[in-house]
């Protein structure tokens, strides 16, 4: 079979890169091509476009870059006729996605959808789009299951979340090896999870170091995104006393106390690692302001909507401050409220579904097209 698969962010990649690898050992003459990244690609993939040369952030910045996205779209309608897949698998990435499965679904190709676009959280309306041009979905978050067929009577494949195939299937590092082949010391480390979009580092991280100094009995280090190079991040450490390590965010979880991390994916990864954080999260003004008035949900790290309750701290917008985010890194270094996250995010690891999720994502794509 011939599988065209979209993602188009860092989460998206590995999510993906899981999928493919599931898909290869259930179809021995499967053939991959697609939009995403370096995983994809490692796993086996033809990749057409990177993820980094697509991945804009923000109503605004949509807005100021929509030849480019027009452009794109273009060339991947073209480029799936000229492939002329068996299905189309689409990442999350909606914005993107959604257009491409329209086009397709009117030319006549199957189209799936793994990780379902956030539409619980903004323009619901698009189940409407969904219903029409998706043929199946495959969710893996638990709470979906339950919007989609209860509340808009559309049938869905709830799978599991393939984080946890990620984490359990690492190779493990030991805290003093990570320490000696990072050039660090001693010092209980707090990671610094900034994302992976130049616009989310920019946003982010300067809020984030600015608190380094009045914690120096920890070290702090920088989790670098596979897709930006080291002489972007300079600009923001400077003189900073921080450390920077790159393609290493899951050994820095393993090892760290505590973590300051973007809103996104990486919430709910350093939920699954056990370590205490503070989610972070701040946009350009025009975007969140427009963003403020569509979002109806109670929280935005996936942590926190999974468990229904404030299981950790979110500064967002106006109130990430220095001020602020020392308060709260105070607070989860504490034993006491250290505790009550760790049992909490036990309880989040049970309602996630178990391990397995790629395989039977694979399982049921392979099965509903062969």
């Amino acid at each position: 079979m011939k599988y065209y698969i979209i993602a188009g962010e860092a989460s998206g990649d590995l999510h993906a890169s899981n999928l493919i690898k599931a898909l290869s050992t259930k179809d021995k003459e499967a053939t991959f091509r697609g939009w995403g990244g370096d995983l994809m690609q490692q796993a086996g993939m033809e990749l057409v476009k990177h993820y980094k040369e697509q991945s804009f952030m923000g109503f605004f910045e949509v807005i100021m870059n929509l030849r480019t996205i027009f452009s794109n779209i273009k060339y991947c309608k073209q480029d799936i006729e000229n492939f002329n897949p068996d299905v189309i698998i689409f990442i999350d990435y909606s914005g993107f996605n959604l257009k491409i499965a329209k086009w397709a679904k009117q030319h006549n190709y199957r189209t799936f959808y793994y990780v379902s676009p956030q539409i619980w959280a903004s323009r619901e309306g698009r189940i409407e789009a969904i219903k029409r041009d998706i043929d199946e979905m495959f969710v893996i978050l638990p709470f979906e299951k339950d919007f989609y067929e209860t509340k808009h009577q559309y049938r869905v494949n709830f799978v599991g979340h393939p984080l946890l195939d990620a984490i359990s299937s690492r190779k493990q590092v030991l805290p003093e090896t990570f320490r000696e082949e990072n050039g660090l010391d001693k010092r209980e480390i707090i990671a610094l999870l900034p994302g992976s979009r130049k616009q989310e580092i920019t946003n982010m991280l300067s809020t984030m170091l600015s608190v380094v100094d009045d914690f120096t009995d920890y070290q702090f280090v920088i989790a670098g995104a596979p897709s930006q190079e080291y002489q972007f991040y300079e600009q923001f450490i400077g003189k900073a006393n921080v450390n920077f390590v790159t393609g290493k965010t899951y050994d820095l979880l393993s090892v760290s106390k505590a973590a300051l991390v973007t809103s996104g994916t990486a919430t709910l990864e350093t939920a699954l690692f056990k370590v205490p954080e503070v989610v972070c999260y701040k946009g350009n003004w025009i975007s969140y302001q427009i963003a403020k008035r569509i979002i109806t949900l109670k929280y935005i790290s996936l942590v926190n909507l999974i468990m229904d309750k404030e299981v950790v701290k979110e500064l967002i917008q106006n109130d990430l401050t220095t001020k602020n985010l020392k308060t709260e890194l105070h607070k989860i270094l504490t034993p006491e409220i250290r505790e009550r996250i760790f049992l909490d995010y036990f309880e989040l690891e049970k309602k996630l579904g178990g391990k397995g999720a790629s395989m039977k994502a694979a399982q049921l794509i392979y099965d509903k097209i062969s």
